[in-house]
């Protein structure tokens, strides 16, 4: 099997100290390989965001060692100075609401990622047009959010997110809003981008019904993780 993409050892996670300290995540281990998308289920409280932030490198973990694809990025401290750029190279993120923005049309949504990763405005618009086809979705690339349905916004939101061919996506419940058919269209979505793009992908879910898309399942409870 391929080198895993997402790479967690030992990894812990609390917020404040003494009496007031709240262990979030507990010596969490957890691979994720390239062609996969592996589900992360739990009650409210039990870490799945708090490890999705933190895979993230938006939340700096307390201890342990994670590696993405292939570097290690943390071992006791941060080893890479720009986590900007870090996040913008390697990860997509994919949320419940599809967080586009109002003022663009759906190709500038997407396009609007390049040009933050300093790629040139003809380019840019190139691959959003690129990704809004391969997404089924390029029909509506001229169209406001307001005016997609919730199953087309969250198309464009997974276009978003793989503007800068990251290989690894986090998606935190992004079937939530939908209902079972449109739940359905998107996690053969994330499957497709998953094996044609050999990413890996992580998804943060309370929704019963996309369970058998999943090729993996870890359970979190009080920070500890299990298969």
């Amino acid at each position: 099997m391929a080198e895993a993409l997402v790479r967690l050892e030992g990894l812990s996670k609390h917020f404040g100290e003494g009496d007031a300290r709240v262990d979030a995540l507990r010596e969490v281990s957890l691979e994720v390989h390239p062609g996969r998308v592996v589900g992360l289920l739990g009650p409210s409280g039990s870490g799945k965001s708090t490890l999705l932030n933190v895979v993230g490198c938006i939340t700096e973990p307390s201890a342990g060692r994670m590696f993405l694809d292939g570097d290690m990025v943390y071992d006791g401290r941060w080893l890479r100075g720009d986590l900007r750029r870090l996040r913008l190279d390697k990860i997509g993120f994919i949320f419940q609401f599809h967080n586009l923005l109002p003022f663009l049309t759906s190709r500038e949504n997407v396009a609007v990622v390049l040009h933050l990763a300093g790629v040139e405005t003809s380019e840019a618009d190139r691959r959003a047009g690129e990704l809004l086809e391969y997404l089924e979705v390029a029909h509506r690339g001229h169209a406001m959010p307001a005016k997609l349905s919730g199953g087309e916004a969250q198309r464009v939101a997974i276009a978003r997110a793989l503007a800068n061919r990251p290989r690894i996506i986090l998606a935190d419940e992004p079937t939530a809003a939908l209902d079972s058919q449109r739940a359905g269209i998107v996690m053969d979505l994330l499957q497709k981008v998953a094996r044609e793009q050999q990413a890996a992908i992580l998804v943060v879910t309370h929704d019963e019904k996309v369970f058998d898309r999943f090729d993996q399942i870890f359970h979190l409870r009080d920070g500890r993780l299990a298969e």
